[in-house]
């Protein structure tokens, strides 16, 4: 009589652990809903009182009543672009040769190097750049000011390098040995086993770093408050990068503390933040829109 109570017992508990489960993915799309619900509250009434044409300008100017985020707009992706420029490179090199071709003393020293180096606060990275990142970047640009877009890309790739070297060597780690295996069989070097067989194996995993990297990007707001200059001009030309721009969410962060509650500026802040959280999400649902071809796909072709 006992076993079946047990199975009982059992069927009961599997039972609760999956609907806890299923309770908790279905949180976090609520989660998201809600916010993109809050968002759309507080900034429909700005969507009324300003006219569009007022928000597509370039410039933004909250005391006169000039709320343009095209320059808002257009400073978040200079930064954003020019961060995975650098780090995506740099960051796919390092988990190559972390997961490839480092040994494993060395192994085990780089990798808790990189988590402690994600762990450092964003408003001490933005301290080091004021006080040498700045500099040097005044230095060797010859602009009149360190606080540029310059440094926020540096500091903006430094920043999304851990979390795209963690996630890239975990995706390398999970491409089966046998593939490796395979391709020595077949006379390849290593690297042309890395280049021809791991990488592509790997590249859901590393586009979904990438992703993460362009989130942690897009989303930094000390760092680049603090570095960038804030200054909301339109980052157009070849000598961008050597001026001052400002971002959206540096934007909030600097202004929304200082706004009556319920004004125009106030709910335009929304905007920008609603903006922001569309942004995000278009990119991520690219990202996420490739892998699924790609794996639909069957992964291609390996060996040429």
């Amino acid at each position: 009589m006992r076993i079946p109570a047990l199975r009982q017992g059992t069927h009961w508990r599997a039972f609760f652990i999956e609907q806890l489960i299923r309770l908790t993915g279905v949180s976090a799309i609520a989660f998201v809903l809600l916010i993109l619900l809050f968002l759309i509250k507080e900034g429909t009434p700005a969507l009324v009182e300003v006219p569009l044409s007022n928000l597509v300008g370039q410039r933004w100017y909250p005391t006169f009543g000039i709320y343009g985020l095209v320059p808002l707009i257009l400073g978040s992706l200079l930064v954003t672009v020019g961060a995975i420029a650098i780090s995506l490179p740099l960051g796919v090199a390092t988990a190559v040769f972390i997961g490839e071709i480092a040994p494993e003393w060395v192994r085990e020293i780089l990798k808790p190097s990189i988590e402690i180096i994600a762990g450092i606060p964003s408003v001490v990275i933005g301290f080091i750049g004021i006080q040498l990142v700045s500099p040097l970047v005044r230095q060797f640009s010859g602009a009149p000011t360190g606080l540029t877009a310059l440094t926020g890309v540096l500091l903006l790739a430094y920043m999304a390098l851990p979390t795209i070297i963690s996630i890239a060597e975990d995706a390398l780690d999970a491409v089966p040995q046998s593939y490796r295996n395979a391709a020595y069989a077949l006379s390849a070097t290593k690297w042309q086993t890395i280049w021809r067989v791991v990488l592509p194996a790997a590249r859901p995993g590393i586009v979904t770093a990438v992703m993460l990297g362009v989130g942690r990007a897009i989303g930094e707001t000390m760092t680049v408050m603090m570095v960038t200059g804030n200054a909301a001009r339109m980052p157009l030309g070849f000598d961008a990068f050597l001026r001052p721009v400002r971002t959206m969410t540096a934007t909030i962060a600097a202004e929304m503390g200082e706004v009556a509650r319920g004004s125009t500026h106030y709910h335009v802040l929304f905007v920008v933040g609603l903006v922001l959280f569309i942004v995000t999400f278009v990119i991520n649902l690219a990202a996420a829109v490739a892998i699924f071809r790609r794996e639909r796909g069957g992964g291609g072709r390996f060996l040429a």
